[in-house]
């Protein structure tokens, strides 16, 4: 993990001078900046490893500058901010983020928590492309196509499915989806999982009442089917 190169963004200089020496004892290379359109510039021209990114920002805020990065690239991006509900939870993670931190926090759970984000990149962590059936998940380009036609998913919803097609046949519970997906821990959204899965499937289903791909499992949580037969 030494070596990556983390761009830390928040317009609080304390914060970011402390986030940068937690993650500089791990050996990662920090650039910092405290405005999203400064931390846009970086991303672009610095091609940062990871983004530990403020929601409330000057000039730009997190949200923006998420929703540019997440159509231009797949950098992993850790979203820090002191708003704390459920819908501003939802917002970040569904623009793309891919682990969500809140004020107060532990400059070392955050270290934790990039160190964990790290390990699932896409490098090193299981194959660029994979395909069943009909089906095709690019990693790389964040892309996902059934008979040749984009999907158009959600970035949640291309990482649930990721995460079930990289086992095709194994079942996952609600907790290993969100903990495989999203990173974090957020048992009281589990049941956030049935609804993605239910949009997945409209996506994905000719009748979705009787779906080919993903199968529920009762009592356990879901699968991807290793066949498109329904079984």
């Amino acid at each position: 993990m030494s070596g990556k190169k983390v761009l830390v963004v928040d317009d609080d200089v304390k914060t970011v001078e402390l986030v940068k020496l937690y993650l500089n004892r791990d050996g990662y290379h920090v650039i910092t900046s405290y405005n999203g359109k400064e931390a846009l510039r970086l991303a672009r021209e610095g091609h940062p490893d990871l983004i530990v990114l403020d929601l409330m920002l000057p000039g730009m805020n997190g949200l923006d500058v998420c929703r540019i990065l997440r159509q231009e690239s797949d950098v992993p991006i850790i979203m820090l901010t002191a708003l704390t509900t459920d819908d501003d939870r939802l917002t970040g993670l569904n623009l793309g983020a891919d682990d969500y931190v809140s004020k107060p926090f532990s400059p070392r759970e955050l270290a934790a928590r990039v160190r964990a984000v790290l390990r699932r990149l896409p490098g090193e962590r299981g194959p660029e492309k994979v395909t069943h059936g009909d089906l095709t998940i690019n990693f790389l380009k964040h892309e996902a196509y059934l008979s040749e036609k984009s999907l158009n998913l959600t970035p949640i919803e291309f990482k649930i499915l990721g995460v079930l097609a990289k086992e095709p046949g194994r079942v996952f519970s609600r907790a290993q989806i969100i903990e495989n997906a999203l990173g974090q821990d957020f048992e009281s959204f589990d049941r956030t999982i049935d609804v993605h899965i239910l949009k997945l499937r409209r996506k994905l289903e000719k009748d979705s009442r009787h779906p080919k791909f993903i199968k529920t499992i009762y009592g356990s949580g879901y699968k991807l089917m290793e066949n498109n037969n329904g079984s």
